[in-house]
């Protein structure tokens, strides 16, 4: 494989050229992928000159946008150290994600390192011969005592690979930043890609992708034209004056990660064209591009400044995510983007999963926020947790719609992220209190027992009430019936991978892990349990066989019941000014539907 001139020449060679230039304080970067296939990088992080006894040498143990705790430091092999002549200092591990370098007198400091990247799921590190996507928390080290300093990075890259990044460009494959809690989130990605540039009020974005795949580059740059746009409909200002869309269009990952000046996207390469497909696409670009103020801009104080060897605990993560969902597809609705029966689905989509999630009864979303560094999947967690992206969703629309009455519609909820944007940015950060004298500033109101309710006590909201103040009730549609519940959810095959708490099932003393036989003494299948269940009537009691732990039991059901069909967001019958008033404070367009109650055209 061909190499680049640039990427021939060593460290200490592009200081000399001027490639990189050397200042007294500044932290310098180089990282050489010569040899992508193996997904392999070779690492030097040259350090000024300390008078320190002792360098401490740190790579983060979790990545920014993912709150657990990550084994990031396994991917670092040959880690070495050398002085400013060149010679090697001793070091010895002592944490984690710490190496300790022993100092006999003052001078700079170059660790070199291989680096193992190919957890390209964990959007941390993926190297291979089309490309490398770098983020600075999995792949470059530092040093607390000069984290502030600047920093630059260059690249060794093969011909024709092109290098993007929201960092500022100092050359083809170089970028610069003002120190490294501006590079941990900026993340690079170099190799094989198509690119479009494009301009939407004023600031300059990138498209980057990287993979083939279905997807429309002309109208995805034409949607994210409008959807950036849009963001000033909550905030007034922009943190940023370069911002990189990078997508991965891949065989399986899925995910995304907000970062100050750039979003990670990756999803399979054929889910792009179908409208459900392409819309889960530019909702989650939304919900990235949102996170460039809320989290980035401004988040908890807890979290400021990021605590990289350590959790960073607060229970107001559920801002940062939920409400960053909340906000997503108001951004595509007022773009026109997405379409008002769009919006309402997706909305009674999340209502309707929602209640059957029997962890909202037993888990506040504060306790949410503050689980998450330690929160697994499971049917544990769905019977007792819940999520602090739908939950939070659920508290910010709640939030919203009780600003928005005690106001008369004069504040809702995107007045509240615009105030946080103004007063509390990094480094500043806002916690509990800060929240709640925002929210008496709008409405008048000591807001601290509706906090108590909603926020710190699981939730419980009376969905028909609520949305009956913009003028929208629940329906499962005029052909809906009750049907048979049972509360389990088959996992491989007959294996139960969850039983929800006080169903019929739970109560009859199934759990999960066992594995349906037979119903009424009959053997079922997976692919007719389903059609099986359905022969019977509520309240009637079955027999269940199952094997619990390789044993033969057999269980009697009182079945249960729940509506047929899918939920939908309806109007009113007879719908008054002042709800589709609400509705436009709400959502911010007019009211979607005709004297019929079918959306207009």
């Amino acid at each position: 494989m061909k190499i680049s001139s640039l990427s021939m020449l060593s460290l200490t060679s592009l200081l000399a050229l001027g490639g990189m230039s050397q200042a007294a304080a500044e932290v310098q970067y180089q990282i050489d992928l010569s040899s992508p296939e193996h997904h392999l990088a070779q690492v030097q992080a040259l350090f000024p000159q300390t008078d320190s006894h002792i360098l401490h040498v740190n790579l983060p143990i979790w990545r920014t946008g993912r709150y657990q705790v990550l084994p990031l430091a396994d991917g670092v092999r040959h880690f070495e150290a050398r002085d400013a002549a060149g010679q090697a200092l001793s070091w010895q591990r002592t944490d984690v994600g710490e190496w300790q370098v022993q100092l006999d007198k003052p001078t700079a400091v170059t660790i070199s390192y291989q680096l193992y990247a190919n957890e390209l799921g964990q959007r941390v590190r993926h190297i291979d011969a089309t490309h490398a996507f770098l983020d600075a928390s999995g792949t470059l080290v530092y040093s607390p005592e000069f984290r502030q300093e600047p920093v630059q990075v260059a690249l060794r890259v093969p011909d024709h690979w092109q290098s993007y990044s929201g960092m500022g460009r100092l050359g083809a494959q170089q970028f610069s930043a003002a120190n490294y809690d501006v590079l941990v989130d900026s993340p690079i990605e170099s190799g094989i890609s198509q690119q479009r540039s494009f301009e939407a009020d004023g600031k300059a974005y990138q498209l980057v992708v990287w993979g083939e795949g279905n997807y429309n580059l002309e109208q995805i740059v034409s949607d994210l034209q409008k959807v950036t746009a849009e963001s000033q409909a909550i905030w007034h200002g922009y943190p940023f004056d370069h911002y990189v869309f990078m997508v991965h269009a891949t065989s399986g990952a899925r995910g995304a990660t907000e970062h100050i000046n750039s979003t990670i996207i990756q999803l399979p390469r054929f889910n792009f064209r179908e409208r459900k497909d392409y819309l889960r696409f530019i909702s989650t670009a939304a919900h990235e591009f949102i996170h460039t103020w809320n989290v980035k801009a401004y988040r908890p104080a807890a979290m400021v400044p990021y605590r990289y060897q350590q959790e960073n605990m607060t229970p107001l993560l559920w801002i940062a995510e939920g409400s960053t969902s909340y906000f997503q597809n108001q951004l595509l609705l007022r773009a026109g983007v997405m379409t008002p029966k769009e919006f309402l689905d997706d909305l009674a989509k999340r209502i309707e999963a929602n209640q059957h999630t029997p962890g909202r009864e037993v888990q506040s979303v504060a306790a949410a926020s503050l689980n998450q560094w330690t929160s697994g999947g499971g049917d544990y967690a769905a019977n007792n947790s819940v999520n602090i992206y739908s939950e939070g969703y659920m508290a910010s629309l709640a939030l919203d719609f009780s600003l928005l009455h005690d106001t008369a519609l004069k504040a809702s909820y995107r007045e509240v992220h615009k105030r946080l944007y103004q007063d509390y940015r990094v480094p500043k950060g806002y916690q509990v209190a800060d929240v709640l004298q925002i929210l008496q500033q709008l409405s008048g109101r000591d807001y601290h027992d509706w906090w108590q309710q909603h926020v710190d006590s699981p939730l419980s909201l009376d969905f028909a009430a609520l949305l009956a103040q913009a003028g929208l009730q629940l329906s499962y549609g005029n052909d809906s019936k009750m049907q048979p519940y049972l509360g389990i959810s088959l996992g491989d095959g007959l294996t139960l991978k969850r039983v929800a708490r006080n169903s019929p099932a739970w109560q009859a003393g199934i759990g999960a892990g066992d594995e349906l036989i037979a119903v009424n003494g009959i053997k079922v299948t997976a692919e007719s349990f389903g059609k099986r269940l359905n022969d019977f009537q509520a309240g009637e009691t079955i027999t269940l066989t199952l094997f619990s732990n390789d044993t033969l039991v057999s269980h009697q059901v009182v079945l249960g019941q729940q509506p047929s069909g899918t939920l939908q967001l309806q109007p009113v019958k007879e719908v008054s000014r002042h709800q589709k008033a609400f509705f436009k404070a709400w959502l911010g367009i007019d009211w979607p539907f005709d004297n019929k109650g079918n959306f207009k055209a």
